[in-house]
């Protein structure tokens, strides 16, 4: 298609005549059938509702077309409206706009929607089994209608995928508002989104998804990379080499292809499982693992083999997880350390696999016994669980990696609970790794897109971060040093690693003052032409400030506010007026609906004075309202990041927390017995 047709059909939005109808393309992952949840009432909603995107003569035909869809998939995904160009990152200057910060945009949910980045792309879903860009096709046609028509005096609100229209706003104002799942509190358990999202009303937007923000899998590489680093470092005497250790994980699907590539940085023998060959296959092609078995004698004699010759290498097995680890067990194979990366914020309709059940089959029973399918995989989970605790007794280090594992084991009754009956027996990643060493010190996933689409575009900002990044280690506390020394090691290697799927993208850890002086470099960049289009800056939801998630983000708060989401909302809320380009909230996320708030934003560098101006505003407070929050939690590592922040900056004022001497609050009970 020319650039000529491309820009037409963008503006056209819903197209002037219908298209014809499609067969399903299966060289694409679609996803699986969605629970068969409404009532024959509920399912005339949901036409109704589909229908009110299209012309009245239309809908004849496309009804029982919806209905058709809606049987047989759970969703109406409006198929023959798919576009028919190429959907992939263009280069910013090839999208028909009025604002440069639209295109931006344009850019970035074509990326999210790219088959090579996205795990189901013609049904919208980016990652993570049901992380929806949008519900369906027309919702995408008209929002990029509206965003090649915005100029910088309006606003477009997007409720769960759902273009509500421009608004007049002012120039300060963010370009884009997106909510997604935002249900009233007592509407958030899984068969509501179930219900809600088959009548089109609402979806789950996972994070980096529904806010335009996913990078493919190089985002959560980083923090994989990090956590297992400093998972080794905790289970390995000091001085001992990670070559030869053994990483064992499982979910190769969505984002989590990242988990082979973080186990070669980190320099040991990874073993994931994924029950999908297709998924497994395509991580492979990518180059995201290094090799492929489908037998299990075959994965342990390589294993053995690997240990033996202390070799780096990354090993897909196409089966299930609890086979691996029941395997390992019997053969005496050491692991050292071990998570899990299914989708068991998702385990009901295709984010876990029972164990002793092909694919086929699995699939087969999401769709037509659904309550069956939910009692397999709960006695998969109590398998999964007995058979890490046998490794663990053999020194295993084994943590949560915030995906719900621990959290739907308990509700399956695994033997997974601590003594005291409330807390689990292993640590989330985040209460032993990525919160007291990162997030309490202000370190998080900051991230940017070149949307030139140029290689050499990437390559000057990788060294324009990395040129600030050992400036400011050059005066780094202890406290923070090996933190700057990861990340420098991460991008000096990040080219190497071929860590770009889709659009030109880059991602590493910084605080606040990391952030904001890689971002000034970069818009001086574009100002002065080194950088041949602006940046656009983002993050994950796997951060300091922007995610309330009491078993994942926030779980190493202790102070009883691990399950508010007002920070979340104030984050937002705060970047909203403080500079960035779009923002977003959601329901959901990576541990489940209803089970956490995600705040996100992006932020355009055009090279201008006024980016500098928001840059230096909007990612100081994006990093500190998080640090000021874990401080008055009393997180100790927090309350010295703040005071190192307020002794710098003496525009900020916060309140500070007194702490209690243990022996005081002790003494009073023992005296009251």
């Amino acid at each position: 298609m020319t650039l000529e047709n491309f820009q037409a059909a963008i503006k056209q939005g819903i197209p002037s005549e219908l298209p014809a109808a499609v067969e399903l393309d299966h060289t694409v992952s679609h996803a699986p059938k969605r629970k068969a949840i409404l009532t024959k009432e509920e399912e005339k909603l949901a036409i109704r509702n589909a229908l009110r995107y299209f012309p009245a003569e239309w809908h004849a035909e496309l009804a029982k077309e919806f209905l058709h869809e809606l049987r047989t998939y759970g969703r109406i995904y409006m198929y023959r409206f798919r576009p028919s160009y190429a959907m992939h990152a263009r280069p910013i200057s090839d999208y028909p706009v009025n604002s440069q910060q639209a295109a931006a945009i344009m850019l970035m949910i074509q990326n999210n929607l790219d088959p090579a980045v996205a795990q189901h792309p013609h049904e919208l879903i980016t990652y993570g089994g049901n992380g929806g860009v949008f519900q369906n096709w027309a919702q995408y046609l008209v929002t990029m209608k509206y965003l090649s028509e915005m100029d910088n005096q309006q606003t477009l609100h997007m409720y769960s995928g759902h273009p509500m229209g421009l608004f007049p706003s002012s120039e300060q104002a963010p370009r884009v508002v997106v909510t997604n799942g935002m249900m009233i509190p007592n509407y958030s358990k899984p068969d509501d989104w179930e219900r809600f999202n088959a009548l089109g009303v609402t979806q789950y937007g996972q994070m980096t998804a529904g806010s335009y923000m996913y990078i493919g899998p190089q985002g959560i590489v980083h923090g994989t990379t990090i956590t297992v680093m400093n998972a080794f470092r905790k289970q390995l005497p000091k001085g001992e080499e990670v070559a030869g250790k053994i990483f064992v994980t499982s979910g190769l699907g969505g984002m989590s292809g990242a988990q082979p590539k973080a186990g070669n940085i980190a320099g040991c023998i990874t073993v994931c499982a994924e029950v999908n060959p297709a998924a497994a296959r395509k991580r492979h092609e990518q180059g995201w693992v290094d090799v492929l078995v489908e037998d299990m004698e075959a994965l342990i004699a390589t294993v053995k083999q690997a240990v033996e010759d202390k070799r780096v290498v990354s090993i897909a097995y196409i089966g299930n997880i609890v086979d691996v680890w029941e395997a390992f067990d019997r053969e005496d194979i050491r692991i050292t350390v071990g998570s899990d990366q299914t989708s068991l914020h998702n385990p009901w309709s295709g984010g876990y696999y029972p164990v002793d059940l092909t694919f086929e089959e699995s699939n087969a029973l999401i769709a037509n016994d659904p309550e069956q399918f939910k009692k397999e995989v709960q006695r998969t989970l109590i398998r999964h669980a007995a058979a890490i605790n046998n490794h663990v007794v053999k020194g295993t280090y084994f943590f949560d990696y915030g995906n719900a594992f621990l959290l739907e084991a308990s509700r399956a009754g695994a033997d997974i609970m601590a003594d005291d009956g409330i807390n689990f027996k292993y640590p989330s990643y985040v209460q032993d790794i990525l919160g007291p060493m990162c997030f309490d010190y202000g370190f998080g996933p900051f991230r940017w897109v070149c949307t030139s689409g140029k290689p050499e575009d990437l390559r000057l900002t990788d060294q324009l971060a990395l040129e600030v990044m050992q400036d400011l280690q050059q005066t780094a506390s202890e406290e923070i040093y090996q933190q700057m020394e990861d990340n420098i090691r991460w991008i000096q290697e990040a080219e190497k690693n071929r860590l770009v799927v889709g659009s030109q993208a880059r991602i590493l850890y910084a605080d606040a003052l990391g952030r904001m002086r890689i971002a000034k470099a970069f818009n001086d960049a574009v100002q002065d032409g080194r950088l041949s289009a602006p940046v656009v800056l983002g993050r994950d939801h796997h951060d300091v400030s922007g995610t309330d998630s009491p078993y994942r983000e926030t779980s190493n708060i202790y102070d009883g506010s691990k399950f508010t989401a007002d920070m979340a909302i104030h984050n937002v809320i705060g970047d909203s007026f403080r500079g960035a380009t779009w923002v977003s909230i959601h329901n959901g996320g990576g541990v489940g609906w209803g089970e956490v708030i995600n705040g996100g934003f992006g932020m355009v560098l055009d090279g201008s004075a006024a980016s500098e101006a928001k840059l230096k505003q909007m990612l100081f407070f994006d990093v500190n309202n998080g640090i000021a929050r874990r401080a008055w939690a009393r997180n100790k590592e927090a309350m010295s990041a703040i005071e190192t922040e307020l002794n710098r900056t003496p525009e900020l004022q916060v309140t500070k927390a007194v702490v209690v001497a243990d022996e005081l609050i002790d003494g009073l009970f023992n005296a009251s017995k």
